[in-house]
């Protein structure tokens, strides 16, 4: 069989089990490509394939593992809650304030480009509100996760930089034009939060205004001693000074996260017993978020050694006539979606791109706007079964991952093509 037709074919599959909840995202990672390697008769590099997978995918399972750790003892030790009073004195009993509100807070949070950060702290602070009132947690994943999908086109979010060192040009010409699509992009995450929040108010009949006490759980005594509130300057100088390195790349992200964690534990609760009680309290959030990263990697793993990914890209690059040439950027950035929904960035950037890029250059149109075009499918990527920081979301909120996949991504499209719409407009690609 053609295999970018059974790499299509095994898409098909899996998103169609994952949705109609047939199977779940842990199974059908591991079970569906498995078998489609041997339906495509790789029986003997199979075992290559995953594991070469799981090294792929390793250093970020390390990294939210870390991640995980670090917000969590920033939690207990009370971190966000001035944050959480001050969200709640502002939006009060209002669904239509509190869904503006998700995207005010994940849009800040997201300025450091990472889905992880973002999620923890949106969800952390968010949530009570949420469930308090009687909102579906859904539309708190819809708002979060438009949100990263335009945040996460900063240069230091992944994307960019990828388009900019794969063409080799610079990030004053590819980022900074694109800015107005992403303003765009957040003003698309703000509608939809009004039409979220107003669809939840007609369900609402009790929304009355709510105080911090209504939303603040009760907490066990293991959560009142874990409380440092003493500490809350200097955890904020830490995770500001975690959140700098990151943007700034001091060191590898999984190290950053390491060792910040280390030094978190050890000021905040010094006790060994506690440090102890504190990893296991957070264990089980680890273990789901880490299964689903590592099968993640047996999907990619077999996608890459296959080289059914390969050929699909091949596929879908052939499919475009010479007569749409001069709309080779447009086409990109409406294809920069289902491509970086299928396969991770790297494969992406670093292997499609060069190759739209160098065609699209004999019909006049620049590697820089070809650049641009290309991350504007950012918000359908965050989707992707192999985006790590979206299992930690749904895990977060204990949502099931393909009705989430569902009800979300018709907003990520549009999202997606209104941006590609104003950077038309704009000038920013050549259409």
């Amino acid at each position: 069989m053609n295999l970018a037709l059974l790499g299509f074919i095994m898409i098909i599959v899996f998103m169609v089990l994952i949705m109609t909840r047939k199977m779940s995202a842990l199974i059908a990672l591991i079970i569906v490509p498995t078998v489609f390697a041997l339906i495509g008769g790789f029986y003997a590099g199979l075992g290559k394939y995953m594991l070469e997978g799981i090294e792929t995918v390793a250093p970020t399972g390390i990294m939210l593992t870390f991640a995980i750790l670090y917000f969590g003892v920033m939690i207990d030790a009370g971190l966000f809650e001035p944050v959480i009073n001050q969200i709640i004195k502002i939006v009060k009993g209002d669904p239509v304030k509190i869904a503006i509100g998700t995207v005010i807070l994940a849009s800040l949070v997201a300025l450091d480009g990472d889905g992880t950060t973002t999620f923890i702290i949106t969800v952390t602070a968010m949530m009570p509100l949420y469930k308090k009132i009687g909102m579906s947690l859904y539309v708190l994943s819809t708002l979060a996760l438009l949100s990263i999908g335009v945040m996460n086109m900063l240069p230091w979010g992944g994307p960019t930089a990828r388009a900019i060192s794969a063409l080799h040009l610079s990030t004053e010409d590819v980022f900074i034009p694109i800015m107005p699509a992403m303003a765009a992009g957040i003003l698309f995450a703000f509608v939809v939060a009004y039409i979220l929040g107003k669809r939840s108010k007609r369900h609402i009949t009790s929304a009355t205004d709510i105080d911090i006490e209504d939303v603040k759980k009760e907490e066990t005594k293991e959560e009142s001693l874990l409380k440092r509130p003493k500490m809350l300057i200097p955890n904020a100088f830490l995770t500001v000074s975690l959140i700098v390195c990151l943007v700034m790349e001091l060191l590898p992200i999984p190290a950053l996260f390491m060792v910040w964690f280390g030094v978190a534990i050890l000021i905040n609760y010094p006790n060994l017993s506690i440090q102890n009680s504190v990893v296991k309290k957070h264990a089980g959030d680890v273990l789901a978020v880490i299964s689903l990263v590592f099968a993640s990697g047996i999907f990619t793993g077999i996608m890459d050694g296959t080289k059914m990914v390969d050929e699909m890209a091949t596929a879908l690059v052939h499919i475009i006539p010479d007569a749409m040439g001069n709309h080779f950027a447009l086409i990109t950035a409406i294809l920069s979606g289902p491509f970086t929904y299928f396969m991770a960035n790297d494969p992406f950037y670093y292997g499609i791109l060069p190759i739209l890029a160098e065609s699209a250059e004999q019909f006049g149109i620049s590697k820089v706007a070809m650049a641009r075009a290309s991350v504007l499918g950012q918000p359908l990527h965050v989707l992707s079964p192999l985006y790590a920081a979206g299992y930690l979301l749904v895990g977060m909120l204990d949502i099931e991952y393909g009705t989430n996949q569902r009800i979300v991504i018709k907003w990520a499209i549009g999202s997606s093509l209104f941006m590609i719409l104003i950077a038309c407009l704009f000038g920013i690609i050549p259409w």
